[in-house]
């Protein structure tokens, strides 16, 4: 117990880092860079300057532009009551179109509104994508963030756009709402036979749960080997020390394998962009490729069958 610094770390003070300088014809960095002691616990202690850049600013415009038009249509579903606003935020929702309109554009009040917002919404979500790209290489850094953000991307176009384009209506695509959100998964599920049984839910669950288990262990081995400079994870990369040896021949002793300071972050980035990946494939072939997932895991042996408890009783799922 005398060196657990899970809930401590060395907040130094110093002159604050601007930064390398920006490309010709970018804008400067914005804000007076502060210290701040509760953001050092969690993190680096220096808040700002900020860079935002064009691309960022559409970005947090076209964003805010979403935020207000689903909370004005919250507000108004509630008779614009402030307090019954506060108290049933969590039950309000911006809903899709009706089916019955299909992939045309509906009234304002029949789903016209959510069109417009979900517009504003890509356009944001696409913009800092694109923002995400053009920094990296303005900093000579790789594209891993951008592709890891894309895949997250892939996943919520699987959802609000692409399946609804497949499925021919819109009223397919998901609520903009807290428990509205829940309520949505959970009916979708029920009703194409529990997405449980779909192999491309299993496979993002286990990405899921791989993914944190392998973030764990990763930032456990790191603190534990802080005391040797372990956090300066570049540093061991290019010139392996005491630090990155322990650690190891630590996961080595406990684990099996070997992972080093580099191919850890490989495995953690795979199993994480996965997560969404396997999940938006699973959400396009629902209702698309396979209407039951049930009946289909009966089908291909996922699913064990049932005791034949009632013989004579006909299961309506599969007629006589």
């Amino acid at each position: 117990m005398e060196y657990q610094n899970i809930f401590t770390q060395i907040q130094v003070r110093g002159p604050v880092e601007a930064g390398i300088p920006l490309p010709r014809g970018d804008d400067e960095r914005i804000g007076r860079p502060i210290y701040n002691k509760l953001a050092g616990w969690v993190g680096y202690a220096q808040i700002g300057p900020i860079y935002l850049g064009f691309l960022g600013t559409a970005s947090l415009i076209f964003g805010t532009i979403w935020f207000v038009i689903v909370g004005m249509n919250m507000l108004a579903s509630v008779g614009w009551d402030p307090i019954q606003f506060i108290r049933q935020l969590f039950w309000l929702a911006l809903e899709p179109p009706p089916a019955k309109y299909g992939l045309s554009i509906p009234p304002l009040n029949e789903g016209g509104w959510y069109i417009i917002s979900s517009v504003f919404l890509l356009a944001s979500v696409l913009l800092w994508w694109a923002r995400v790209y053009i920094r990296a290489r303005a900093l000579g850094l790789g594209t891993h963030v951008f592709w890891a953000f894309g895949s997250a991307i892939f996943l919520f176009l699987s959802l609000g756009l692409f399946r609804p384009l497949l499925m021919g209506s819109w009223a397919e695509a998901v609520p903009y709402g807290i428990f509205p959100h829940l309520d949505w998964t959970a009916a979708f599920s029920i009703r194409y036979g529990n997405l449980y049984y779909n192999p491309f839910h299993c496979l993002s669950i286990a990405f899921l749960y791989g993914s944190v288990l392998l973030f764990a262990m990763h930032a456990a081995t790191i603190l534990a080997v802080t005391r040797y400079g372990g956090e300066r994870e570049v540093e061991q990369i290019t010139d392996r020390g005491t630090a990155s040896e322990r650690a190891a021949l630590f996961w080595r002793w406990t684990m099996g394998f070997n992972a080093t300071m580099e191919s850890i972050h490989r495995w953690a980035w795979w199993f994480a962009v996965l997560t969404p990946i396997t999940g938006g494939i699973g959400i396009l072939l629902t209702g698309t490729v396979v209407d039951n997932w049930y009946l289909w895991g009966m089908k291909h042996g996922l699913v064990a069958p049932l005791p034949d408890l009632w013989p004579t009783v006909v299961d309506p799922a599969i007629g006589g």
